[in-house]
């Protein structure tokens, strides 16, 4: 890659010295948890636990297909049940946007609703938290972007996660969208954590296995970046490494079989344990790549994770050998007497995430992305992650870019597009075969583990 700047030498030789700063400072920053209610059933628990806290009438935020497919009738029925009126604002779209969030909140005082309950994926419990802060502070969605922007707390939270991926349910941000300058917001603040949530597997088996697969690479993501921050604690390790380890056992037979509880409570597990991990080690390159992707093409934040997590982690190698090292061995890719040194062992890791991602259906390339919209996103992606994140190694604007073009389609996906178009299953023999190759990594890791706990 071409050399940096000195304004690019100047970010990466000062930056992560003020970062690592602030990580000390971070550490002592208390971060609330949320009571967990675990297993099916668990959201009508919630429910009616709810009732118990004198709500006077409580706003439901939740999406259209969440009603439409009457996952939220016993919700709502529990709820009443606990004598608490009940309003349902079911209109979030994917992202948040912050039209849709100002309609949710000026429901909410016409209503004078005094709690929020989101029921849905990442982008319903966004909104719902920061209607909650939004509210309790008479401030616009759009003035709460960025950090501790509130004087007040949020009006209590509650949440019902309908996908294993985002774990907004314990973390303390809160992403909407801006369509108009089509870029994401952050909105963070250690007291938008929900105060109890609901991890129902009965609420994940039926949905698509496209979406299983996006939301599960996006909590695998998630614990890989919290594991190699430089703001990583013994705690947040302990987190990360035992959501890494269940996903890659979990999510496999999730995603082939929605209807296993058992798989899909583990996968609500993962994804809430890396939820904990990043929300005190927070998230890198990844993440500010896979924003500019979803605030510029809407690209779902789970798939744009999931396409460029391995090449990132290849960019990072150097900077992370002995951390994937340790991955590689918790997900069985190495036994602990392995002679193999870290770098042998942190590439074994990166191929089983590519193989992990082929299996459940990832594409390797991004369709969306642009050859001139590249140098835009790369600029915006490093103002993003030198200056928010805690990375391994530090992106320069080429650095950026040549990331960027490894997922950009080439002319052969191009010819396909029309292709896939006419006939939906005609990339399915080469989707099979990328995941038939990779079936034997992803299965040598689990026979590792198998082994192990014989």
């Amino acid at each position: 890659m071409s050399n940096p700047s000195i304004g690019e030498l100047a970010r990466t030789t000062g930056l992560p010295v003020i970062k690592r700063v602030a990580g000390v400072v971070t550490r002592l920053v208390p971060i609330p948890q949320p009571v967990l209610l675990v297993g099916p059933g668990a959201a009508q628990r919630l429910a009616r636990s709810v009732g118990d806290f004198g709500h006077r009438r409580i706003l439901v935020v939740t999406d259209a297909m969440i009603v439409r497919l009457k996952l939220l009738a016993p919700i709502v029925e529990a709820l009443a049940a606990g004598g608490s009126e009940v309003v349902v604002f079911d209109e979030v779209t994917p992202d948040a946007p912050i039209p849709i969030v100002e309609r949710g909140l000026a429901l909410m005082r016409a209503r004078r609703c005094d709690a929020v309950l989101a029921v849905g994926g990442g982008s319903v419990m966004d909104a719902a938290k920061v209607i909650a802060l939004a509210a309790a502070n008479r401030k616009s969605p759009r003035a709460l972007a960025g950090y501790f922007r509130g004087l007040h707390g949020p009006v209590p939270i509650y949440a019902v996660p309908t996908t294993a991926g985002t774990g907004s349910e314990v973390t303390v941000a809160a992403v909407i969208s801006d369509p108009e300058a089509q870029r994401k917001l952050v909105v963070a603040d250690t007291r938008i954590v929900p105060d109890m949530a609901a991890l129902d597997p009965t609420l994940m088996t039926g949905l698509p296995p496209a979406v299983t697969a996006a939301t599960g690479m996006d909590a695998l993501t998630h614990a890989v970046e919290a594991y190699v921050s430089q703001w990583a604690t013994p705690a947040t390790d302990r987190l990360a490494l035992a959501a890494v380890g269940m996903i890659f056992e979990h999510l496999p037979q999730a995603y082939a079989h929605g209807d296993d509880l058992h798989a899909r409570e583990r996968m609500a597990l993962a994804s809430t344990y890396a939820g904990m991990a990043f929300t005190r080690a927070n998230v890198g390159n990844v993440h500010a790549i896979a924003h500019q992707l979803g605030g510029l093409y809407h690209t779902p934040h789970g798939l744009a994770n999931a396409i460029m997590l391995p090449p990132v982690l290849r960019y990072s190698l150097d900077a992370t050998a002995p951390r994937l090292a340790a991955l590689a061995r918790r997900i069985g890719a190495a036994a602990d007497d392995d002679p193999a040194d870290d770098t042998t062992l942190a590439q074994r890791f990166i191929d089983a995430v590519q193989a992990l991602g082929d299996r459940v259906g990832i594409p390797r390339r991004l369709d969306a992305l642009r050859e001139a919209d590249v140098p835009r996103l790369a600029a915006a992606a490093c103002s993003e992650a030198n200056f928010n994140y805690p990375v391994p190694r530090v992106m320069t604007q080429a650095d950026a870019e040549a990331l960027l073009r490894e997922v950009l389609p080439t002319a052969d996906d191009a010819k396909a597009a029309p292709a896939r178009k006419r006939r939906p299953s005609a990339a399915a023999p080469a989707a099979k075969r990328r995941a038939a190759a990779a079936a034997p990594q992803v299965r040598a890791a689990a026979g590792t583990r198998a082994r192990r706990a014989a």
